[in-house]
Formats: structure tokens, sequence, C-alpha cells
């Protein structure tokens, strides 16, 4: 019975919410949308060994991780998340205690960001810890931004820095929810990405999914306070900032304005019809997008 006994611990524990017809409890729970359009769905699955280390992060700081990068995946479309459901697989020895501190980090990035937890599964194996996290969103009547409209022309704009995410970035980040919703107060905004994989390899999806090219500036890269190298920047991935491809009369009224507090807005490339550059005082050559990928056999 302590799975039962988790659940009614998690339902007088959840916060409410007036879009939450049914939340933690029955077979599925139910929303009101209020008749809005452009639903917005996504999912992580984060693994002990491979996204955290349970040992070393504890649960409150991994929980909060899991919700943390679906709330990236909401922003990198334009939109404001909704509701959470939670997929727990919980290691046999000590996983009640375990799943309570999860939630307790999701509660508190949720309550911030007005998300509800509405529900979820959990089951327990001799293995590591899994998390898989879905959220549903919505962009407000608006259109979401997908990957496939930057345009040769378009400038590359990036929030925040990047490499060295190791070093504790990947569990504390803040998800850039409230960023895009500024951003698209100022701007319009034809294609954009959360970096997740690393900014080369990402930069790239949109490439390959606008069907043009890139240029990026060496000097520009802005690299946070644990990245030693350009390379690190480009490849360390789990920033979760935001990449994005404006007009450059957009991208000048940004780069002016930087109307997101504490989040620097930084030009770092140029759309081009083809190919992926790096260039470096004056000089192009040809940039291999590397970044995180998983392995299949």
């Amino acid at each position: 019975m302590a799975e039962f006994d988790y659940i009614a611990w998690l339902r007088r524990n959840v916060s409410t919410s007036k879009r939450v017809l049914v939340g933690p409890g029955d077979d599925a729970a139910v929303l009101d949308w209020a008749g809005r359009s452009n639903c917005l769905v996504t999912t992580d699955v984060l693994m002990d060994g491979r996204h955290f280390h349970l040992d070393q992060a504890g649960p409150v700081r991994v929980g909060r991780k899991a919700l943390a990068v679906n709330l990236s995946d909401i922003a990198a479309m334009g939109g404001k998340p909704v509701a959470a459901v939670v997929g727990l697989v919980l290691p046999q020895v000590g996983g009640r205690a375990v799943a309570k501190q999860l939630f307790l980090g999701m509660r508190d990035l949720a309550a911030e960001f007005d998300t509800a937890i509405v529900g979820g599964d959990t089951n327990s194996w001799n293995g590591p810890l899994v998390v898989a996290v879905t959220v549903i969103g919505d962009t407000a009547g608006k259109q979401p931004i997908c990957r496939n409209g930057a345009k040769p022309g378009d400038v590359l704009l990036v929030t925040g820095t990047f490499g060295g995410s190791l070093k504790g970035k990947h569990l504390d980040f803040v998800p850039r929810v409230r960023e895009v919703l500024l951003l698209r107060e100022h701007a319009e905004i034809h294609a954009m990405i959360d970096v997740s994989d690393g900014l080369s390899a990402d930069v790239h999806h949109l490439c390959e999914e606008s069907a043009c090219g890139c240029v990026l500036r060496a000097e520009d890269i802005p690299m946070s306070a644990s990245c030693s190298t350009l390379e690190q920047a480009l490849g360390d991935g789990e920033d979760f900032e935001l990449a994005f491809a404006v007009s450059q009369t957009d991208a000048r009224r940004l780069l002016a304005a930087q109307p997101l507090p504490g989040v620097p807005i930084t030009a770092i490339g140029e759309f081009v019809p083809s190919g992926f550059w790096i260039e470096r005082d004056g000089q192009r050559a040809v940039l291999e997008p590397r970044g995180w990928q998983h392995d299949l056999d």
C-alpha cells in the first residue's frame, strides 16, 4: 500500500489551480483549457548516472531539474506551462523518501511558474532512479515558435552564457519562460530552440529544419564563468538558454533595449543560404556540430 499512501500524501500537498478539474488520484487528469488553442506537450526522461548523480545532487535538486528541462522546452516553443504529470521508477531501498523529496523540488519550481502538478505514475526496481516528466502548455492564442522559420539574412541571438554546465548550472538553471514571453512582446521570432544538447548542435538543428546555413562568430559567443574554452561553450550542452532567429531590424531593437531583466541578449551570428561555419578573426571555417547525443545500438 506504500504507493497509495504516497498518492494520498501527494494529494494533500499539491497546489490547486482553477484549470484543474480532476487532479492526482484518478486514471487521468482533466484540464479546463477555456477554449484555448495551441496546446503544447513535452516530455523528458532523466536517469541517475546519466543526467544527474543522485548521491551528489540530492533528490530535491534532481526533481527541480526534471521539471525545469520540460519548462525550457515549452519556453522554446514560445509558450507558457500549464500542467505537468510525473513518472517515477524508484529504487526499492529508500524509494519513498526519495519520491517525497523529488516532489518538493518540483513543487517549488512549479509554483514559481504557475504550473500545476496533476498526476503521474510510480514504480520501483533494483536499478537507479528514473524520472519522466510531461508538461502541457499553451501559447496564449499566439502561434508556436518552431525550428523551421529561420531565413538567410536573419540574425542569430542567444540569451545568457554557455559552457561549463556540469559544474552545477545543469541542475539549477532557470527555464526562460518569462523571458520568451517578454521577447514576443518586442520582436517577431522566426525560429527558436533551447540549448540542451550543445550550442553548435542545437543551432545546427535550426539550420536543418529551416533549410539554411549559419555563420557563428567565435569572439561574440558569451561564455559562462565556469567555461574555459570556446569548444566547451560550443559543445558542453545543458545550458538551457535560448537560441533564436529574428530579422536584422528586430535584432538591433532587442540588442539596444535588452528587455530581459538580468539576462543579456547577444548576437552571435547570421543565417546564410547554406553551410555551417565558425568565423575567427575574419577567417571562416567549417564548424562540425558537437554536443550530447544518446548512443543507441
